[in-house]
């Protein structure tokens, strides 16, 4: 899926949207996408000057827009202003090693349960064979408006 697919599938844009190109997608079961990570990234002014390290947190929002890609390809559905998917919660999240610019962050996400509109995903960012950060993360989609 390229950037044009994920732009389909996703409401967010820049500078949120955290996924740059899906490389495996098994339907309602697992996703493989990338991240690249660039030096131009905002958060990098202030995170840290000096010694750029991506924040944790956007780590874990890029393994959450993978599974929200997931969610939806599975669905057959698009992304519309209607159509949001929330975090609901992040558990056993662990950082194994920072990244930084230049990185490529692999992110590997499967579902675990998916029961009353919640989602359940084991979820793991890799640079190269190394793991940067796992988590569980448990999202929902909701219709708004």
């Amino acid at each position: 899926m390229d950037i044009h697919k994920i732009l389909e599938k996703l409401p967010h844009r820049y500078p949120m949207l955290m996924v740059d190109r899906v490389l495996e997608i098994e339907k309602n079961v697992r996703i493989r996408a990338i991240k690249n990570v660039s030096i131009n990234e905002p958060f990098f002014q202030g995170h840290f000057p000096g010694r750029p390290v991506m924040p944790g947190v956007m780590m874990l929002e890029a393994l959450a827009q993978a599974a929200g890609i997931l969610v939806f390809d599975g669905m057959g559905i698009n992304a519309d202003q209607k159509t949001v998917y929330y975090f609901v919660g992040i558990d056993n999240a662990r950082f194994k090693r920072p990244v930084e610019p230049g990185d490529q962050l692999i992110l590997d996400v499967k579902v675990e349960r998916a029961k009353a509109g919640i989602y359940k995903f084991s979820a793991k960012a890799l640079v190269g064979d190394e793991v940067a950060v796992e988590a569980q993360l448990m999202c929902t989609q909701r219709t708004v408006g």
